[in-house]
């Protein structure tokens, strides 16, 4: 599938708003009167990337002036649903937002807001990552490593930025740095699962069984359909080399799970919190972005489309 940036900067931007919006719900429920820097800070970044997210998604589709006609067909689209949920997550959240940011407070109802909020987050996410593992004619997709592998990757880069605010804050750092490693474990297991089952798997589809002429032989293309590329051939026939792919997972793992993991340890050892620690998580929270954008793009790029069978491929 064609890589657009669109898309993956929408995944990646929003996942990472979504996860965000999560932490700061669940730190102002659990701490109560939690520090305003860190609201002030972490609510227009997180509802920022959101909505620059949900934005950019609007820009691949061919008409985007009737991106709202897209929210009518919620019975039978996750897209559909997808939108419906990020609309509604924006009234809790902005209701969460003005109690901690106009009114300095952040407990009671203005809490159960941002948990609301936190909850139709991530099942705002849940139907992203739907609208891929629905796709039965894309096999990589239709995985069922897909769903736990965008919940998990949201949280995870969510908590990666979370922790610059409490250190930058003047917050201690041991108590959210641990699970956001053991987040970071999760995600890269689930990952490692993702890929090691792409590859193992058997071909769904063939170009013997896509023409029905299987039984008589090897199938295979003597010309070609069009004499001229078609939308088709553009947006799902995307290629990538084997060890270019092989490549960029190491880069998607050194950069998005290993030197998080290594520098939130280093922030472990030497529990605190200031301009030292904030740089070091800060730096963690770049590093794993840098990996999930890499991840994404070969989320796209790797995957394959039954149609692509009849352009030249020989399975999918």
């Amino acid at each position: 599938m064609h890589p657009a940036l669109s898309v993956i900067f929408f995944t990646t931007a929003s996942g990472a708003g979504y996860g965000l919006l999560v932490w700061l719900a669940l730190h102002a429920a659990l701490i109560g009167d939690a520090d305003p820097v860190i609201g002030w800070v972490g609510l227009p970044l997180s509802l920022g990337l959101v909505t620059a997210g949900l934005l950019s998604s609007t820009f691949h589709l061919g008409h985007p002036e009737r991106a709202w006609r897209a929210l009518s067909q919620w019975r039978s689209s996750w897209l559909s649903r997808e939108g419906v949920l990020a609309v509604l997550t924006y009234i809790p959240a902005l209701a969460f937002a003005g109690g901690w940011l106009l009114l300095g407070e952040n407990d009671g109802l203005w809490s159960i807001a941002g948990l609301i909020a936190a909850a139709l987050a991530l099942v705002t996410v849940y139907c992203t990552a739907m609208i891929y593992r629905s796709l039965k004619t894309i096999p990589n997709w239709h995985s069922r490593y897909t769903v736990p592998g965008y919940i998990a990757m949201a949280l995870a880069t969510g908590g990666l930025w979370f922790l610059p605010l409490l250190a930058f804050s003047g917050s201690e750092l041991r108590d959210l740095a641990f699970p956001v490693t053991a987040l970071l474990l999760a995600t890269a297991a689930i990952k490692w699962r993702y890929w090691s089952s792409c590859d193992g798997a058997a071909p769904t589809a063939t170009s013997g069984t896509a023409t029905g002429l299987g039984a008589q032989g090897r199938v295979r293309l003597l010309e070609g359909p069009t004499t001229s590329e078609t939308y088709v051939m553009r947006e799902m026939g995307y290629r990538i080399g084997r060890k270019h792919a092989a490549k960029l997972r190491r880069l998607a793992a050194l950069f998005g799970f290993l030197m998080p993991v290594v520098i939130l340890a280093a922030l472990l050892a030497m529990p605190g919190s200031g301009h030292i620690a904030g740089g070091l998580a800060l730096l963690a929270a770049i590093s794993g972005s840098i990996g999930v954008v890499t991840e994404r793009w070969l989320f796209f790029a790797e995957a394959k489309h039954v149609s692509t069978l009849y352009y030249g491929e020989e399975f999918a």
